[in-house]
């Protein structure tokens, strides 16, 4: 029998909106025994039940539904979890290799991520209800999907919330080595115990895919990481150009771009807000400009200064531009939601005096769910414009 936590009306109220997340503010009464991680039993103040969730003694955010349902949370519950998770991306992407298995609240499935790479999964347990359980998930994705390595990327700060340490290393098998995954007819190179994320930003992989379908000329991928967009440009394009600042992520991208034999594609190592700025100065030469950059604001506090630098890249790309030039142009940041960063696009067009024609508004791929009312699942935008 689980431990009872009781919650307020306002936390009764979350869970009957749909929202799984349940505050320290909103928990009335929890036992002195329950530890990070235990499995308890939510209700409400008359002692109605409202559901089962993950405990957490230090983050803001105490509960994390996994069911409302009366039934047992063991092993074989999180197995059917993963298992169903599997079966979206199998029903969505048949046999792909490379693919996102398990998006935390959007599966079900609170604080797991998992990707993966062919015979390698890379998991993150972000909170102590999955990491105490790591060794279970391993051993079910390994046993569904016939697996070579699980390794584990657990080197994110959001752990620190969770007080939970760093981790990176192998959960299972053998160390993974030098891989690769496509990307339509694109190959791309990754490092899943060095890289970014779980090695690779495959929540881009559809709109690398699309953007790929607009190059022609010049063009140009800022923040472009290990490629994701510049080799899918280069396919098409008589020129790209892509900006990277941080040196090993260029050496990847170099190495990218040869494995691809993408004789087009050069690397510029520049912070992309100066190199931007420094375009802006000159005629505009360019038919496509990309813009992916990382997260601005990572907190609500840091929106103002996140509208200003998505503002001032937006507005130098539509700077740089010809006529009936198209701009990407994305943000990953959840406090930075679809309408506000239309708002900022408009207000830099303004700024631009450019007229701007909006072709399609895009978002995370189909292995990365939006969980109907959990805005935290719906935390990529994509605009794909043209400026007539």
């Amino acid at each position: 029998m689980e431990p009872y936590v009781t919650v307020t009306r306002r936390g009764a109220d979350r869970l009957a909106h749909g929202h799984p997340w349940i505050y320290r503010g909103d928990v009335e009464s929890a036992p002195a025994r329950v530890e990070s991680g235990d499995v308890v039993t939510i209700q409400d103040g008359r002692r109605k039940f409202l559901g089962k969730a993950f405990w957490s003694a230090r983050s803001k955010i105490a509960l994390r539904l996994l069911t409302r349902d009366e039934e047992p949370v063991d092993d074989d519950f999180f197995a059917e979890r993963i298992r169903s998770a599997i079966d979206l991306r199998r029903v969505a992407f048949g046999d792909e290799p490379a693919v996102r298995l398990v998006h935390g609240e959007a599966d079900l499935l609170p604080g797991l991520v998992a990707d993966r790479y062919g015979d390698v999964a890379v998991v993150q347990t972000l909170v102590p209800g999955t990491d105490r359980r790591k060794a279970l998930i391993a051993d079910v994705l390994a046993g569904e999907l016939g697996l070579r390595t699980v390794v584990q990327r657990n080197d994110v700060r959001v752990r620190e919330l969770e007080g939970l340490p760093q981790e990176k290393g192998v959960l299972r098998g053998e160390a993974p080595g030098a891989l690769e995954y496509r990307e339509g007819e694109v190959r791309l190179g990754l490092d899943v115990l060095e890289g970014q994320k779980t090695g690779a930003f495959l929540d881009q992989r559809e709109n690398h895919l699309a953007a790929g379908g607009y190059a022609r000329g010049r063009c140009v991928d800022c923040f472009s990481y290990a490629g994701g967009f510049a080799l899918q440009l280069a396919r098409r394009a008589s020129e790209v150009t892509a900006v990277e600042m941080q040196p090993v992520a260029a050496g990847l991208l170099r190495g990218n771009a040869a494995r691809n034999r993408a004789g087009n594609l050069s690397v510029v190592e520049a912070n992309a807000f100066d190199w931007l700025r420094d375009e802006s100065e000159k005629a505009p030469s360019w038919d496509l400009v990309v813009l992916d950059p990382p997260a601005f604001a990572k907190n609500k506090e840091a929106v103002p200064a996140a509208r200003r630098g998505y503002k001032e890249i937006n507005l130098r790309a539509m700077q740089i531009l010809k006529p009936g030039g198209i701009l990407v142009t994305a943000s990953c940041s959840y406090h930075v939601p679809e309408a506000m960063l239309e708002e900022i696009v408009h207000e830099a067009a303004r700024d631009a005096g450019r007229p701007v024609q909006v072709l399609e508004r895009r978002g995370a791929g189909r292995d990365h769910p939006v969980l109907l009312g959990v805005p935290e699942t719906r935390y990529l935008k994509c605009f794909v414009l043209r400026l007539p």
